[in-house]
This record gives structure tokens, sequence and C-alpha cells, in this order.
């Protein structure tokens, strides 16, 4: 810091009390306060402390001439606050909503920084209790109460449509790639119409949940989100993305992406084929396989000298099949396999000795029956044994036969589209169907990795699709943010080169050596640890916001910004944003 005078034509300079830093290579200067209505020898004062000197005989010292009465985390929020205005997601929203516009912006911004309930986040924004400068940065005043923010969510999903239409006319246009996919989170509590029983995939069975269905772009930036209730199948829910893609997005030729359990033959038949200018890719099922091998269709031979060959098939007319085998895939499923049948004969074997025990034998066919029930429903590979079960014994054996003829198409998997080979090539038919890991990736950020979207406590429908949408909203935020801290991250930063250096499209994805180097060191080629997503905003939230009293009679309090060290100035450098918001 320093005093500066400013000449300020036929008026008395203008004193400033002003600060130097570095923006990059450039060195920058910032005004701090304005000082010209301090006495001079007030000034002359504080410059003697600025250079480190008493200004008089019995002065304190220069570290205890200065109080800092707050210091507020910044950083972290200066960068996704910033790149969310970069993104321009403030000016999608209406600028006088009275206030909720504010309130949501805060909402996705603390989604992104530390996920907590309503109550906490209001907290945190509120004069009195925050817990960094959001607040005060989106002038949210003095008191912010759960209340508020549920009306601001409220206003938010009343906008979702005409906000997800803007967001597919930035990342969508006529002939994309479209990724969807479902997942599905639970509840606590029971009172919500949304709640149902239904295939948990958090491994949650007893508890009641909610499906939604995400449509990302080719690269797997969120476009749209949709609620459905917890029992809904997921082929059930493409129906709604087919119109929503062609009636309010306005793209009439598009490819949608789907896993082997969306896009069914129902699903092709009724909704899709009928439709000129949509193609779809999606992959077969086991039996469909195995039927294509008894048919003669598929010759497993095709793989002895290579991994990906496309065929045709009288059950799939019009339709192109492109089978690939990948030998690592293939180790995976016979061990898992073997685990699982392992497992299932310890059990079952439990059960064997129970009904051979001398006192309280298991008897009666019923309950045995209820018991091995029981097991094969847990591990899932009851089609690989052969069951014995009399009145006063059970026994079992695995069945060779079932498990060679399994284990043949181990690592066989089979995509399936209607796209034109003209269109796309058998290899490029592979990668586009391998892109739905990236709405696989979603999900883990958005359910228990970043955004913890679980478990749901609001109880009205409305709410609940709010919530969903506002996480969405903040992994757009978040996606945008990995996509340009790369350097700094684990994430593979050359896409390009990774996919250059594999040796098929079947094969096993490689890293390039520029982020295998970065992995091994800890270090980025410029010397600066590598972080993960979280670590970093971590490391930015140290950059504080700090209120600062000087000991000297009439100086007025200034807040100030620390000065960023070499990672977080780098982090704002790569989000192409500043610090000082």
């Amino acid at each position: 810091m320093y005093v500066a005078v400013i000449p300020n034509r036929n008026s008395p300079p203008a004193i400033l009390l002003r600060e130097s830093y570095r923006e990059g290579a450039r060195v920058r200067n910032r005004t701090l306060t304005n000082l010209s209505h301090w006495p001079a020898a007030r000034i002359e004062a504080l410059r003697a402390l600025l250079r480190g000197e008493a200004v008089a005989a019995g002065a304190l010292p220069l570290e205890q001439s200065f109080e800092i009465h707050r210091s507020l985390p910044h950083g972290h929020v200066a960068a996704v606050l910033g790149t969310l205005r970069r993104l321009g997601l403030d000016r999608l929203l209406e600028a006088k909503a009275g206030g909720h516009r504010e309130r949501v912006l805060a909402m996705l911004v603390a989604r992104v920084l530390a996920p907590h309930s309503k109550l906490a986040t209001a907290r945190g924004l509120a004069r009195a209790t925050q817990a960094s400068t959001l607040g005060e940065l989106l002038k949210l005043g003095a008191q912010v109460d759960e209340d508020d923010l549920y009306e601001a969510m409220d206003w938010l999903l009343a906008r979702q449509g005409e906000l997800e239409t803007a967001l597919a006319k930035r990342h969508l246009g006529e002939g994309s790639l479209v990724l969807y996919d479902v997942s599905s989170t639970y509840f606590e509590g029971r009172c919500c119409p949304l709640a149902r029983l239904g295939h948990s995939r958090d491994g949650k069975r007893d508890r009641l949940q909610i499906v939604f269905g995400l449509l990302t772009n080719a690269e797997g930036c969120p476009v749209a989100v949709e609620v459905f209730e917890g029992n809904t199948g997921d082929p059930k829910t493409l129906g709604t993305q087919i119109t929503k893609l062609r009636a309010r997005f306005g793209l009439q030729r598009i490819v949608l992406v789907g896993d082997r359990g969306m896009i069914t033959d129902a699903r092709i038949d009724e909704e899709l084929a009928p439709l000129e200018g949509l193609d779809w890719i999606t992959a077969l099922r086991a039996p469909a396989i195995a039927a294509l091998v008894a048919a003669g269709n598929l010759q497993l031979s095709l793989f002895d000298r290579r991994d990906l060959a496309e065929i045709s098939s009288p059950e799939f007319p019009g339709e192109r099949l492109i089978v690939c085998k990948n030998p690592l895939l293939a180790e995976e499923r016979s061990r898992k396999r073997e685990e699982l049948l392992q497992a299932t004969e310890r059990s079952l074997e439990q059960i064997a000795a129970a009904t051979r025990r001398a006192k309280r034998a298991l008897r009666g066919k019923e309950h045995i029956a209820l018991r091995v029930g029981k097991v094969l429903d847990r591990y899932k590979v009851g089609k690989h044994f052969r069951l014995t079960i009399g009145e006063t014994r059970f026994a079992y054996a695995r069945d060779a036969a079932a498990i060679a003829r399994e284990a043949a198409l181990d690592g066989i998997y089979v995509i399936r589209t209607s796209v034109a080979p003209s269109a796309l090539s058998a290899e490029q038919a592979v990668r586009s169907y391998k892109r739905l890991a990236e709405v696989e990736r979603a999900f883990r950020s958005l359910k228990s990795v970043d955004l913890h979207i679980r478990p749901i406590y609001h109880h009205k429908a409305e709410r609940v699709r709010a919530h969903v949408f506002l996480c969405m909203l903040a992994y757009y935020v978040e996606w945008h943010m990995r996509e340009r801290l790369k350097a700094l991250l684990f994430d593979e930063e050359d896409k390009r080169g990774a996919e250059a250096s594999r040796k098929s499209v079947v094969a096993k994805a490689q890293r390039s050596a520029p982020t295998l180097a970065k992995i091994r060191t800890k270090r980025t080629p410029e010397g600066l640890p590598v972080h993960s997503f979280r670590t970093l905003l971590q490391d930015l939230a140290t950059l504080t916001q700090n209120r600062i009293v000087p000991k000297i009679s009439g100086a007025q309090p200034f807040e100030m910004l620390a000065t960023p060290t070499a990672v977080q100035q780098r982090a704002f450098d790569l989000l192409g944003i500043s610090s000082r918001l």
C-alpha cells in the first residue's frame, strides 16, 4: 500500500490510499480509500506507518497499528460467481424480480461451494452469520432466511423452460449428438407426491425416491433436466425428452444416444422410428446378443484378429449392428461372475447345512425355497445353478453349460444405430455411445462428489423439481469451471491426444503423456501443485477479504483483499476473471 497524490486541475489534489497488485504479467493499481479530508499531519503519519517507521516517540510498531476486525473467505466465491457471470447466467434471469434473481444466484454459488440445506445456506448469507463474501457481493441485505430462498426457488422453477431453451440454443444445433440418461435419488420423509418405491441406484431399496433424466450435449455439458415419479421406468421417460427436443428446442435433426435399458424395441417402434430426422444410438441386451450368435448372424471367429466388426440381421431391418470385443472387459466380467458364484455357493451351503443339522433342522419345501430365493435375488446368478428342493433336503450344483455359454460372450457388446454409414462410421458410432460416460460423470458429481443432490428433504413436488433444476444449473457452472481449470486439476487436458493414442476405439482409454506426468509428479509444468476440483476451491477460499481498522485518530476503516498466491492467481487467469468482483 502507498499514499498517492493525484492532481485535480484547479482543485486541491486528491490524496488516495492505493495498492499495487499483479494480474498475470501486468502490474495494476487500485484505490482503497480517499484520504483527501485528512489533515496533512495525519497523512504524513500514515506514510510513515506504511514505511514501517514510528510516527512519534512511543508510537506503536507497524504490526500493532492496524486491526483486522473481520476476515471472510472470498476467493472461491469470486471464482464461482465470476464464472457464472462470464457465462451470462445472471443475464438469462430477469434483473427486476424483487431480489429473487440474486437469491437464486446465491443458491447456485453456494451449491457449488458447500452444499447445505436451505436453512444453513440462508444463515451463511445473512450479514450477522455470513460464511463468505457471497451475501455482500450480491447485496442480499442484512437478513436472509430460508423462506426467502424457497420463494426464489418457486420463482426459478417458473422460468425453467425458457432457461433450458436458452441453454439448448447455446449448446445444441441441427444434427447435434444429444446424450440422455436417468438416475434416481432418495427421500427423507414420506410426504412428497413424486416419492415412490422403485429401482434404487443408491442402494436404498427401503426409501422412497424420485427419478430424474438429464440431457447433455456430446461433451457432457448439461442442457435440461426433468423429474419423474420414483417408480417410473427408464423407457417411459424417453417420450417427453423427444417432445422437448423437437417442440420446445425446435431441433428437427438430432442423434439421440441412450443406453440399452432406455432405447428399447418398443420405444424405437412407437416413438423414434416414426419421426423423420431423429436418429439414435444404443446397445443390445445380453439375450439379444445370444440370439444373434444362435442364429448364426454373429460369428465369434470374427474377433480372432480384430476387435470390431459391422454385421446385419433380419431381426433388425434397416439398422446397423457394430459388434465390439474388449479383452479387458472380458477378464473383468469373468472375475466378477466367479466371485458372485462363490458368494452364492457359500450362502446356499448354509441353507443345505440347515436342512442336515440334528436340532431344529430346516424343513418344508416352501421355507427352503424362500431362503434360497433371497440368496438368488441378492447375487443375481441363479441361472447358473441347478437346484433340488424337497421337504427335508436341499442340493445345488453349478450349471457348467450355462456358464460356458455366457462366458463365450464375455467382453462382447453390440452397438445398435439408425445412423447411416455416410454420416457416422462404425468407429464414430462406438465412440458416440461411449460418450454416455459423460452423463454418468454428471450424475456422480450431482449426487455424491460435489453437489449432493441427495438426500431430498422437500415435501412439495414443485420444490423437488426446483431443487433438482437448481443442482443442474450449479453443475452447468461447475462443468465450465472444470473445463477451464484442467491445467490445475488431475483431469485430462488433451482429450484429442489421448484419443489418438488409443490402439482402437474399443480399447481402454489412455491418458495423454502430459496428464500422466502431472499425475506422477503431482505438479504442473510450472511447478504448481495439482488439485482436485474440491481442494482447489478450498485453496481459493483462503484468499480473504479483510476489514482493516487503522489505530490512527479519525482514520476510517477500509476493505482489503489478501494478495493471491501463485496457484490462486493461475486459477483466476485460467477462468478469465478477476479476484476483485
